[in-house]
């Protein structure tokens, strides 16, 4: 079993950053990939950006050069920095680890950015 609790987010106005962690309850090594998506309000959840475990980075075309993706094997957090934040960035961030084909999600963490 694989649990992923995320932290960080909260209320920011526009142009502000925050970094969210997801923190796991197992090596994440081997995980294959690691990524976090989001949901805003009535419509559905998308990527947001993805990690391999070779380092390899991923990211919608929304938040590139805004929001970088990064993991810590020592400590098995993944996290996502999140810089020149826009109104359209609210939404509920959740993380995601694919181990195989499975995928284990966290609970979420809301980010509201205000303009």
């Amino acid at each position: 079993q694989v649990r992923l609790v995320e932290s960080g987010g909260g209320l920011v106005q526009a142009g502000g950053s925050l970094r969210l962690s997801c923190a796991v309850t197992r090596s994440i090594f081997s995980i294959d990939v690691m990524g976090w998506y989001r949901q805003a309000p009535g419509k559905q959840r998308e990527l947001v950006a993805v990690i391999t475990s070779g380092g390899g980075t991923n990211y919608a075309d929304s938040v590139k050069g805004r929001f970088t993706i990064s993991r810590d094997n020592a400590a098995n957090t993944v996290y996502l920095q999140m810089n020149s934040l826009k109104p359209a960035d609210t939404a509920v961030y959740y993380c995601d680890a694919a181990l195989g084909p499975a995928h284990y999600w966290g609970q979420g963490t809301q980010v509201t950015v205000s303009s």
